[in-house]
């Protein structure tokens, strides 16, 4: 955060307040501000003090396979459909004979093949994901 921000948010607080707590709800508080979007100790008592709304978040660490692997056939699916429009364009730009074009209609039926094999692999993760969000 820039310094600007900074010296516009303590203006708005003119009054300090300080106070202590037992080691039992410092814990407390310090795991609630771990799982909350406030960046200080400070925002976080505020933030008590005037009952404003706190939000938390929480990470499913079940998920990182899933997300990774989705992650990676994204990235696949990407270089295919790059390497399809190179392809694409070598095959309009030659104008020679009907074989050597045959080549590029090949190798562009081979990448689809890689494209299907991808996309039933994502629906059945999402089918997997769904089941599992469904539960709740």
């Amino acid at each position: 955060m820039s310094s600007i921000n900074n010296d516009k948010r303590r203006k708005n607080f003119d009054h300090p307040i300080r106070t202590r707590v037992n080691k039992e709800t410092y814990q407390r508080l310090e795991n609630l501000l771990a799982g909350s979007t406030c960046q200080s100790m400070g925002e976080l008592a505020r933030k008590l003090i005037t009952r404003e709304k706190i939000n938390c978040t929480h990470t499913d660490v079940t998920m990182n396979a899933p997300m990774e692997e989705l992650t990676s056939i994204r990235k696949e699916l990407k270089s295919i459909g790059i390497n399809i429009n190179q392809i694409t364009r070598t095959f309009n730009q030659e104008k020679t004979k009907d074989n050597n074009r045959q080549k590029y209609v090949l190798q562009i039926a081979e990448l689809y093949k890689k494209v299907d094999i991808k996309v039933e692999r994502l629906l059945f993760l999402i089918s997997q994901l769904t089941e599992k969000w469904l539960q709740r």
